[in-house]
């Protein structure tokens, strides 16, 4: 008994961890703000398209990549890129065509979709 309650427990600290940062307040801010982006989907697009390879991200298991840069606190940025003014439409265009903005960039396409774009960008903007 005692191993279940506490299997069950770390399985429900395991399924939380990162989630406090997406109250429901960001999550609806992040959404005005990014035209209807859904940062919890962003959370898990963000993995389906591999940015964690690169990017250390908060809340997302495993992104913990040195190639690119910490994503928290990007809403706090003025620029993206180093040449973008941080917009939603900015990092919106950064996350779908990296290399339309900056051809020599690292950051390879990734075939982002629209949709898609607008949810990362609501969840990064979630991120302090």
């Amino acid at each position: 008994m005692k191993t279940t309650l506490f299997l069950a427990s770390a399985v429900l600290t395991l399924l939380t961890t990162g989630c406090e940062s997406l109250s429901h307040r960001k999550v609806q801010y992040a959404a005005t703000l990014t035209g209807g982006g859904d940062a919890r989907m962003g959370r898990t697009e963000i993995r389906k398209y591999g940015c964690s390879a690169c990017h250390e991200i908060s809340g997302v298991p495993g992104a913990r990549g040195l190639i690119g840069p910490r994503l928290d606190g990007l809403a706090q940025r003025y620029y993206i890129a180093g040449e973008l003014p941080n917009t939603p439409d900015n990092l919106m265009l950064w996350i779908q065509h990296p290399r339309r903005v900056e051809p020599h960039t690292a950051m390879p396409e990734m075939g982002v979709t629209e949709q898609d774009s607008r949810d990362i960008a609501a969840y990064l903007y979630t991120l302090r």
